[in-house]
């Protein structure tokens, strides 16, 4: 009887930390989220740069903004999910070479692009399944699987794919270049899929058990283990998701670029991570938003394109991300401070 009580009260809690912590509606809650402010930066730093430059609102430069953007967009998404955990994935960027180089391998053999795309998936997939077992079960950090992670799979990029080149993609190349890089009514193609996967993820996290339990375990593990949630296989699925973020992405750049190489994805994940604690995610875990994850990415791209638009060296693209990346976590402290 006391269990049961008990469980009940784990349950409750839970609710309530879920409640606090969901996306909510009305204009007055919207404005008390960093997505929202990241989103007046974003705009405020547009309508600075058509002062700047004639060419930053054009519509071949916007197409090429949105385009790059959705890429990092649709891997934030992944991270989002792992970050609410309070963990991390560091092999996400690797893992785009290895997912492009297993989809041209596939195609370039003679299949079609529906096995390329399930390649491409079933191989981003093992990573992450990989990764959240490691975490979940042998209770190992984060940080030091998906690094170790990070490393096997350059590896194993370069071993599989001979260190070569691959830009053949057989009978089915042209539709796969243009899933890649064309648009839809002047749109790019990325851009839609983006949008649609923002959608799924906010249904996810607005209303279903799934996003309920793993915003659960990012606000205190302990107490969802005691309430009854798998917690050690939502961590896999967590894992698993990001990695099929990564996988989606890598598809589709293959695509855009009509090439693939091993150092395809380099360095990606710091992006990705900064796109989504930009975002609204907050690294000790429990606090996600679909929207912030291609609102971090759109403002990553925007700063990059800007300092080209205004003749400042490519070099300072990285400083201004940090920084950006070092004001959204303080901003994160400061309204916690005040929440508490």
């Amino acid at each position: 009887m006391n269990s049961t009580l008990e469980k009940q009260k784990d349950h409750a809690a839970i609710d309530e930390s879920i409640i606090l912590r969901q996306e909510v509606s009305g204009f007055a809650a919207i404005i008390r989220t960093q997505p929202f402010w990241v989103f007046l930066a974003l705009v405020a730093l547009a309508i600075v740069m058509t002062f700047v430059s004639d060419a930053f609102m054009t519509e071949r430069n916007i197409f090429n903004i949105t385009r790059n953007m959705a890429f990092f967009g649709i891997m934030a998404l992944g991270m989002s999910a792992v970050i609410c955990t309070a963990g991390i994935d560091l092999s996400v960027g690797s893992l785009v070479g290895l997912s492009g180089i297993a989809t041209g391998l596939i195609m370039r053999a003679g299949y079609g692009i529906e096995v390329g795309f399930l390649g491409c998936m079933l191989v981003a997939a093992a990573v992450g399944l990989v990764n959240g077992a490691l975490v979940a079960y042998l209770k190992m950090p984060p940080f030091v699987v998906t690094l170790g992670m990070l490393s096997i799979v350059v590896s194993l990029a370069r071993v599989v794919s001979n260190n070569q080149m691959i830009w053949n993609f057989g009978p089915d190349q042209d539709l796969y270049e243009w899933i890649g890089g064309g648009s839809i009514l002047s749109i790019p193609n990325v851009v839609w899929i983006l949008v649609i996967l923002t959608a799924i993820f906010w249904w996810v996290w607005r209303y279903s058990t799934w996003g309920r339990w793993v915003i659960a375990i990012g606000g205190n593990a302990q107490a969802a283990k005691l309430a009854g949630i798998p917690v050690e296989g939502m961590l896999v699925s967590v894992y698993v998701v990001c990695s099929l973020c990564a996988g989606l992405s890598a598809f589709l750049f293959v695509g855009y670029t009509g090439s693939v190489t091993n150092a395809m994805g380099f360095a990606w994940e710091l992006t990705v991570i900064a796109a989504t604690v930009i975002g609204g995610s907050n690294l000790m875990g429990g606090i996600v938003y679909a929207l912030g994850a291609p609102i971090g990415a759109a403002l990553i791209e925007l700063i990059r394109n800007s300092l080209i638009l205004a003749g400042i060296p490519a070099l300072w693209q990285q400083f201004f991300v940090g920084l950006f990346l070092i004001l959204a976590v303080l901003l994160e402290q400061v309204r916690s401070r005040k929440g508490g």
